[in-house]
């Protein structure tokens, strides 16, 4: 499988607030998950773009992370800026 638990593991103590692996519920952490899972459908539907499925399940990823973003910008903007730079989410 593309995401096992020790990638995972990986993801939360490398971007998750406390800065450990056991840091699944913040905003941060979320976020960093959503986005590895996003860039593994995206690369999917490059080589199956008639998998609506996925398209769809790509869809309401991204409008999972959007929602989160928009969290973050209300509560938090200097960790939005981090989150937003560490993962290169934008140009």
């Amino acid at each position: 499988m593309y995401l096992d638990s020790t990638k995972k593991e990986e993801l939360f103590s490398k971007y998750g607030k406390a800065k450990s692996s056991k840091d699944t519920g913040s905003a941060e952490s979320q976020i960093a998950l959503f986005t590895f899972r996003i860039n593994h459908l995206t690369e999917h539907l490059k080589a199956n773009h008639k998998d609506f499925s996925t398209s769809r399940a790509l869809k309401m990823l991204v409008g999972k992370r959007r929602r989160l973003l928009d969290y973050l910008i209300k509560v938090d903007i200097e960790r939005y800026r981090s989150i937003i730079k560490d993962l290169g989410i934008r140009k």
